[in-house]
């Protein structure tokens, strides 16, 4: 095997790596428990799933390192969990603004910018839609699609993969592997922009629970698992990334793609730690907030 046939350097390589896995590991677990003994159970499952992305990741991208014929059922398994993650921060910023009620109330007269990437950044002129209901409604059922949708399309990968008809690397029209990545690609932008209009409208409001840090960690997890690992691929296969025998130019960025993403969410899970192991004070709510506007009109 591979492991088998590393020299000193390439074994003491693996040793950190799989360190940094379980130290990542252990810090998710106690972070988790803290998350379950100190914050509300209606937001508990949310956050600490949330924080599950990273070391899931580190996971996967280990079991890959270690075990090359796994790779693409980890980077499925890694894909599908972080697509749930992006469906629980949207109801996280749900959440911590007291719930859909409470947002309702709050912004009962506002009106959602939907201006934002990654699909409209550059339309300007986009009309601002009225903050209801069924506005919220259609933006966790745009999240909620990606998560639903891209197991549906792992299953079928692995079963058209078992077949013989679906080879990651192979991207000619006629092969599965190009119509099913830019289908993701397609529900990963309709996913991604619920998100990034629903930060814009929260953003100010709470910024005391940190939510600008909490978005750039999540930001940071979306980057590295998908356009880093996109990018090595494609270097990979354009053998830019030359092959070091006894590994292909597609097995050689697929270990660097694993390498990199472990220390990467290892760090991530680090400052996830700081992040969230806090008590935020809950938001006031919109009538004790109008109601002391009005006792200080009223004072002489």
């Amino acid at each position: 095997s591979l492991s088998a046939g590393l020299d000193l350097p390439g074994r003491f390589l693996f040793a950190i790596l799989t360190l940094m896995t379980l130290i990542a590991n252990v810090v998710f677990v106690e972070e988790a428990v803290y998350i379950y003994r100190k914050i509300p159970s209606s937001k508990r499952l949310i956050i600490i799933w949330i924080n599950a992305a990273a070391p899931v990741i580190a996971t996967t991208s280990c079991i890959g390192m270690w075990i090359p014929r796994s790779t693409m059922f980890t980077d499925f398994t890694a894909a599908v969990f972080f697509a749930i993650v992006i469906h629980k921060f949207l109801l996280m910023m749900i959440k911590e603004c007291g719930g859909q009620k409470l947002l309702l109330r709050r912004f009962e007269n506002g009106h959602f910018k939907i201006s934002t990437g990654p699909c409209c950044c550059c339309c300007l002129c986009l009309p601002r839609v009225r903050i209801t209901r069924r506005t919220l409604f259609w933006l966790k059922l745009g999240t909620f699609q990606f998560a639903f949708l891209r197991p549906v399309l792992m299953f079928l990968s692995i079963v058209l993969w078992t077949n013989g008809n679906y080879t990651f690397y192979n991207l000619s029209p006629k092969g599965a592997a190009i119509w099913i990545s830019c289908f993701v690609g397609v529900i990963t932008i309709i996913a991604l922009w619920p998100v990034a209009i629903m930060f814009q409208q929260v953003r100010t409001l709470l910024i005391c629970k940190k939510i600008i840090p909490k978005f750039a960690l999540y930001q940071f997890i979306l980057i590295l698992n998908h356009l880093q690992a996109a990018i090595i691929n494609i270097l990979a296969m354009q053998r830019i990334i030359c092959c070091a025998p006894p590994l292909s130019s597609s097995a050689r960025g697929a270990y660097m793609t694993q390498q990199l993403l472990i220390m990467e969410m290892f760090l991530i899970t680090l400052i996830s730690r700081v992040v969230y192991r806090r008590r935020y004070d809950d938001l006031e709510p919109p009538e004790c907030t109008s109601e002391e506007a009005g006792d200080n009109k009223e004072a002489p």
